[in-house]
């Protein structure tokens, strides 16, 4: 029994347009938008109240970097579903 080559040029993955993929990377951008504005807005600064410190300091970023994925993650502002969405419509067009 012969087999033929395959030709590498003929046969190519189709790219990745699950919906799913498309919302994790949304989500990601979301959140990163959310970090900002809350930065921003001044959430994550230290507080006289709580003592402050260098540890708070140190962590105040991470901690608002953690809320904001939680947010984007329950649904945000809205702004990933958008995103999604004009990525699947830029998908099915190629």
């Amino acid at each position: 029994m012969e087999v033929s080559p395959i030709n590498p040029i003929t046969i190519q993955p189709a790219p990745d347009t699950s919906r799913d993929k498309f919302k994790e990377v949304a989500i990601a951008l979301e959140a990163s938008f959310l970090a900002e504005m809350l930065k921003y807005a001044g959430h994550g600064e230290s507080r006289s109240s709580f003592g402050g410190g260098e540890g708070e300091d140190a962590f105040a970023g991470l901690l608002v970097r953690e809320q904001a994925t939680l947010m984007a993650q329950s649904g945000g502002i809205g702004l990933a579903e958008q995103i999604v969405d004009s990525m699947m419509r830029r998908a099915d067009s190629v």
